[in-house]
């Protein structure tokens, strides 16, 4: 089996066991959204700013990896054309329930993202893209991808995890291994990882995450650092995450 249908796996039981990524917005909060009272995460705790966004009204909007019905959502409330891309069954009906719940459209596609994106190149707008190419080796094609299917001009907002995470135990208390961490190429940890129920994940370099983004033609317009309160580093305020937004240049630049 494909390390990727492990992953698909891995995130169906954990949206069944009430992951905190998996869970849905609220009615009240796709409300509040139609008001133009909203906020969207890349990673576990900074809003992303707004002016990351632009005007979204009648933009075609991809979320990547961005199944779960909490974003979408409310690129839908915004005006936004939107389509959803995850691998993750349970993450697509969660999204399907609120748009029926809440009467919008929205292309909702199951596929994996370790492979060509289905979609035309200059296909987007906007795309967004939630922590989860820790999932993924080889981020580079993500990257590739990426830059493929947006628009000129278009924008990328990306969660990244740095890689830190891999290097601490659970609780992160101590460190534990050296990195990088890639199960593909250790049979120990990858049978650690399949025991723990954490799928195959993998640590991935600043040169990877950014310098890809870079290498795939996309320009870094801004970028944050985050942590993850509920783990020991978060605790220290110690980064582990990045938020970032770049976008493909047209000849004009970025408005």
């Amino acid at each position: 089996m494909h390390y990727a249908d492990i992953n698909a796996r891995t995130i169906d039981s954990w949206v069944r066991d009430g992951w905190e990524w998996g869970k849905p917005i609220s009615h009240e909060v796709y409300q509040k959204a139609l008001q133009g009272q909203w906020s969207m995460l890349l990673t576990p705790v900074k809003p992303v700013p707004l002016s990351w966004f632009g005007g979204v009204k009648g933009k075609k909007v991809l979320g990547l990896a961005a199944g779960g019905g909490q974003q979408m959502p409310i690129f839908a409330a915004l005006g936004a054309e939107c389509t959803v891309l995850d691998y993750s069954g349970e993450q697509l009906k969660s999204e399907k329930m609120v748009a029926e719940r809440e009467g919008y459209d929205i292309r909702i596609v199951r596929a994996d993202m370790t492979q060509p994106l289905p979609f035309e190149d200059e296909s987007f707008d906007l795309i967004f893209h939630p922590v989860s190419n820790c999932y993924v080796r080889d981020v580079q094609h993500i990257w590739n991808e990426c830059a493929r299917i947006l628009k000129k001009g278009g924008r990328l907002l990306s969660g990244l995890d740095n890689g830190l995470n891999y290097a601490f135990d659970d609780d992160q208390t101590r460190l534990v291994r050296p990195l990088p961490f890639d199960p593909m190429s250790d049979e120990e940890l990858l049978q650690q990882s399949l025991e723990n129920g954490d799928g195959v994940q993998f640590s991935h370099t600043i040169e990877e995450q950014l310098g890809g983004q870079m290498k795939a033609g996309l320009v870094l317009k801004d970028i944050y650092s985050d942590i993850d309160p509920g783990r020991g580093l978060g605790k220290y305020n110690v980064p582990t995450y990045w938020a970032t937004l770049s976008v493909k240049e047209n000849l004009h630049g970025l408005d």
